[in-house]
């Protein structure tokens, strides 16, 4: 049984109050560093458990706190990015719904190292439900004395204010969302300067998703060391995936990192194999941002080796033949599954949650989503192949903020991975609309590139 660090005691009744999530060991945490470390201290382990930023971005979080500038006399902020908006990620949502004292314990944690006195948490304006439990427990917290003025009589004071977000998958970017919280319009800033330097009110600001704050307090409790030892290479600890699509048992599920793939997919503990005995022909493997992958890639390496559920495997062969772990948003297509009309749909959304503030995404995007549209509905043509590929090559990075590579790589992997699909849209555009194309080779076993 795989080790679990965030989802231990998720199936305990009341999990979701104080006073059992206390009884179950919460908040040990906020008293070990508060009583008897120092914030360097609490930097300092969780640089040593090599936690990676579990938004998406994987960039290693202890790194990122010491980035902070630390002028005399200008407070510092942190502010949890709840946004959660990358279709097929819903693992913060589960986490905030069921646990939410674990993310209120990493935040007191978390604000402690990084000498911030006052603390945002920005979830997406949808989820009002998980808004009213996070207000919930910040009241049960402050009322037992682990919020407000001098916790636990260490002269430390500290606030948390939960803001609900104005319902855009822009304020999921950092900047964007510095700018809704202070009331403005949510559009990405350019950098530099970067939040570590001028962030929220123009003061130095540290942004980091729900899982990743949450995970400094098996941090704390295990130490930096002993939670390094988990997982394997720079991908260290647990992380939460979000598992959907044509599995058997679609849900959040807390995994050690180094699982292979094939097992996450096919074994009872987890997803359960694919629904209905079909065949797999593709997965999403880190939301719908990150590039798609044929079942034979997914499950083994262009060399031949076995793919393990790490930032490393998965991005081995690049974009070429790699994809990235994201934001752990896991999402499995069957052979019934159509790649062009999944394509279309991710450029629809990105289309959509557009700013619209650089042209190439603003422009680009709205020519992917036509285009594609253009070939499932039945009236493509070769050269719009060509002309897909053309425009998000101009999308790519010539933006902003990363929404645009974002809504590029969908595209680019699906017409590098499944371009017979699209030439059998156009070939066929009447039986394209009556049937799939089906699994085709996209399982066939891989001849090993030798180099």
């Amino acid at each position: 049984m795989a080790r679990k660090l965030l989802l231990t005691h998720i199936d305990v009744p009341g999990i979701n109050t104080f006073e059992v999530y206390r009884q179950k060991g919460g908040y040990v945490a906020v008293e070990k560093v508060i009583k008897t470390m120092s914030p360097e201290d609490v930097v300092e382990e969780v640089k040593k458990s090599g936690l990676r930023g579990r938004g998406g971005a994987g960039f290693p979080t202890g790194m990122k706190w010491s980035f902070l500038a630390k002028p005399e006399g200008v407070p510092r902020y942190l502010v949890c990015n709840a946004d959660e908006s990358e279709p097929g990620t819903f693992k913060d949502r589960y986490l905030m719904t069921h646990i939410p004292h674990a993310l209120i314990e990493g935040m007191i944690v978390s604000s402690f190292a990084l000498g911030a006195n006052t603390s945002y948490i920005y979830v997406r304006g949808e989820m009002m439900p998980q808004i009213r439990i996070l207000e919930r427990a910040i009241a049960e917290a402050k009322e037992k004395g682990f919020l407000g003025k001098n916790i636990l009589g260490s002269g430390y004071d500290l606030e948390i204010y939960v803001q609900p977000g104005g319902g855009a998958y822009i304020c999921g970017e950092e900047t964007a969302l510095l700018e809704s919280l202070e009331g403005k319009r949510g559009n990405p800033r350019i950098k530099p300067p970067f939040p570590a330097i001028a962030g929220l009110y123009n003061c130095p600001t540290v942004v980091n998703n729900v899982e990743s704050i949450a995970a400094t307090v098996p941090i704390i409790n295990l130490g930096g060391e002993e939670y390094a030892k988990i997982g394997v290479e720079r991908s260290t600890g647990t992380k939460l995936i979000s598992a959907s699509g044509n599995i058997v048992k679609p849900g959040v599920y807390e995994i050690e990192l180094g699982l292979p793939v094939e097992e996450f997919i096919y074994s009872e503990e987890y997803c359960g194999g694919i629904a209905n005995g079909k065949r797999m022909k593709a997965v999403v493997a880190g939301g719908s941002s990150v590039p798609i992958l044929p079942a034979n890639l997914i499950l083994k390496t262009a060399a031949g080796n076995s793919r393990l559920m790490t930032y490393e495997s998965l991005a081995d062969g690049g974009f070429q033949t790699g994809t990235m772990l994201g934001s752990g948003g896991f999402i499995v297509f069957d052979e019934d599954q159509c790649v062009v009309r999944n394509t279309w749909n991710f450029a629809r959304f990105y289309h959509h949650e557009s700013c619209g503030q650089c042209s190439p995404c603003r422009e680009g995007t709205g020519w992917m989503e036509k285009v594609l549209h253009k070939i499932e509905s039945g009236h493509g043509s070769m050269s719009d192949i060509d002309l897909l590929w053309d425009v998000q090559r101009k999308i790519e990075g010539n933006t902003i903020c990363p929404l645009g590579d974002a809504a590029a790589w969908p595209v680019a992997a699906a017409i590098r991975h499944f371009r017979d699909e699209f030439e059998w849209h156009i070939l066929h555009p009447e039986e394209s609309q009556t049937r799939n194309y089906g699994l085709a080779h996209y399982a066939d076993p891989l001849q090993p590139i030798v180099s």
